[in-house]
């Protein structure tokens, strides 16, 4: 999802993505640990979706401080 559609969302929606993410990520690092890891890419694509979200986050943290 690209940064302009998560802007869109609201905080809610926002820490549900991240939390789903989140076990997403923690699932493949077993699967890594246990040799089943079948796209390693997908490693990298969850980490920069949960940075993407994380950024967001802020952003609208920082707003509602201003």
């Amino acid at each position: 999802m690209k940064a302009n559609e998560l802007r869109q969302s609201s905080r809610e929606e926002l820490h549900k993505q991240l939390m789903e993410l989140l076990r997403e990520q923690f699932n493949l690092r077993m699967q890594r640990g246990t040799g089943q890891l079948s796209k390693p890419s997908r490693m990298k694509a969850v980490r920069r979706e949960i940075a993407r979200i994380k950024t967001v986050m802020a952003e609208q943290a920082a707003s509602n401080r201003s």
